[in-house]
């Protein structure tokens, strides 16, 4: 039966498993997103749901992708990646030669990849430090392979393609002195402690569905984890609202930067 018991239920043994605490996120999107999987199931309850999936690794790996969407492509609305490469980076530069980056929530690494691309072409002779973290091991996994398919980088631009990736078995393959760039690390955004003294951290596509509370808290995290002078930069359906009182100022539309 698909009622708050069961839900609670459900949340409860998700949270166990997987520390992907449901409450703070909003609850009809949930409900809605994991009811749709319960249904196409033939299941009649989130609890009984959840006990099938997690019998199968590959079965519970799918669900856990579908619940935090792994949506991601190189160069993601690359207007906003061309301003990194024209204004913000160039700022970060004048400050600090050599970067420290952070690319949080980074699905299958096609962020985290795309700004180790712009670095190496931006400051051949420097490497900069790029973390890269997510939630999912199943997904951190793929993106630490670097192995893609053409959807997958049909934004970039084809001499880059050319020059970053291997063809492999019509796959393309991320080149090793790009994968050297970037460290990866699972890491739970709404509960392990964060790093400090970033330069830049991009968190794109991620928030969807957090609370606002959960949101407030996080924009409060990676405010205390920049440098002064650091930016952060959100995805473009994501602009934060109240950027002046989390302490923000405004860099760019999407791109918030810590005070110097």
């Amino acid at each position: 039966m698909m009622d708050e018991k069961d839900w609670a239920s459900f949340k409860q043994k998700l949270k166990a498993k997987t520390e992907i605490d449901l409450d703070l996120y909003k609850e009809p999107q949930m409900k809605r997103r994991i009811g749709n999987l319960v249904t196409r199931a033939n299941m009649d309850s989130f609890a009984a749901y959840f006990d099938k999936v997690a019998k199968d690794k590959d079965d519970f790996a799918a669900f856990i992708e579908y619940l935090t969407i792994n949506v991601s492509e190189f160069f993601r609305t690359p207007e906003k990646f061309s301003k990194l490469e024209t204004d913000v980076i160039p700022d970060l530069l004048k400050r600090s030669s050599k970067l420290n980056i952070w690319s949080a929530g980074c699905s299958i690494g096609a962020e985290p990849y795309s700004l180790a691309i712009i670095m190496k072409e931006m400051t051949p002779n420097v490497k900069h430090r790029i973390l890269a973290s997510d939630l999912d091991i199943e997904i951190l996994a793929k993106a630490k392979r670097g192995v893609y398919m053409e959807a997958e980088i049909k934004s970039m631009d084809p001499k880059r393609r050319a020059k970053y990736f291997d063809l492999k078995d019509g796959k393309f393959a991320v080149k090793q002195e790009i994968k050297s760039y970037i460290e990866f690390k699972r890491h739970n955004l709404l509960k392990d402690p964060f790093e400090q003294n970033f330069d830049l951290i991009l968190c794109r596509n991620v928030v969807i569905y957090f609370t606002e509370e959960a949101k407030d808290q996080l924009y409060a995290n990676f405010f205390r984890a920049l440098k002064p002078g650091g930016i952060l930069f959100v995805g473009a359906t994501e602009a934060i609202l109240n950027f002046r009182k989390l302490g923000y100022t405004s860099f760019q539309p999407f791109f918030y930067q810590k005070p110097l």
